[in-house]
């Protein structure tokens, strides 16, 4: 296992439970909210054939329907044990288990020994780790043709929210902590990669952001 001590924090907070509550949920509902609109987005630029890395995948909603829509393989990397091990619950139950590799750890510290894939996503990621560089540049550098981000909006009313929840962390003795990043900062890391923007959508405190490589 890689996995930083923000990491740590992330796996007792997605829990069993949690993983549990989400995974009925989807498979009742389906994609909802920014992942909906995201998906969207992906399989207009075509995801046929594809290989997908899905950092932070949570119950797998986004490799799930990229599978059903034409991707050919999935990885999944994720800090929480339990969302894992959801995901791949759900990639039995759908049968697609065999095309998918579930990584559990930290992806900064994973991404070294992991290969480039078509489609790479961070379906509320960004918001969740401190050292953002580190994370957009790793997953924009694998990101062969389409890099999907959906993180918070850098207005001032998401960044008082997220001090707002941040100080419940603290209050609840808990080390995990969301982050606002600038927008400019993580768009100009994605175009260093040698990435453009092609599509940008807002959904409440979200945005949903997806980059294509020339």
């Amino acid at each position: 296992m890689a996995c930083c001590p923000h990491c740590q924090e992330a796996d007792s907070l997605f829990n069993q439970r949690d993983a549990r509550q989400r995974l009925r949920r989807y498979q009742r509902r389906g994609p909802e909210g920014t992942t909906k609109v995201l998906l969207a987005a992906l399989r207009a630029a075509g995801v046929s054939g594809a290989s997908v890395l899905d950092i932070g995948g949570g119950v797998g909603v986004l490799h799930h329907e990229l599978l059903r829509s034409g991707a050919v393989s999935a990885v999944d990397v994720d800090a929480s044990s339990a969302y894992l091990a959801a995901a791949r619950e759900e990639s039995t139950r759908q049968g697609h288990l065999e095309h998918v590799r579930y990584l559990y750890g930290d992806f900064v510290a994973l991404a070294p020994e992991l290969a480039p894939a078509s489609i790479v996503t961070l379906d509320r990621v960004v918001c969740c780790y401190p050292a953002m560089p580190a994370l957009v540049g790793a997953a924009a550098a694998r990101a062969e043709r389409l890099l999907g981000l959906v993180y918070p909006r850098d207005v001032w009313w998401v960044r008082a929210g997220v001090r707002a929840v941040n100080l419940a962390f603290a209050a609840q003795r808990s080390a995990f902590r969301l982050f606002c990043h600038p927008t400019a900062a993580v768009d100009a890391i994605v175009r260093q990669a040698g990435l453009t923007q092609c599509f940008a959508a807002y959904r409440g405190p979200w945005q949903i952001v997806l980059y294509t490589r020339d």
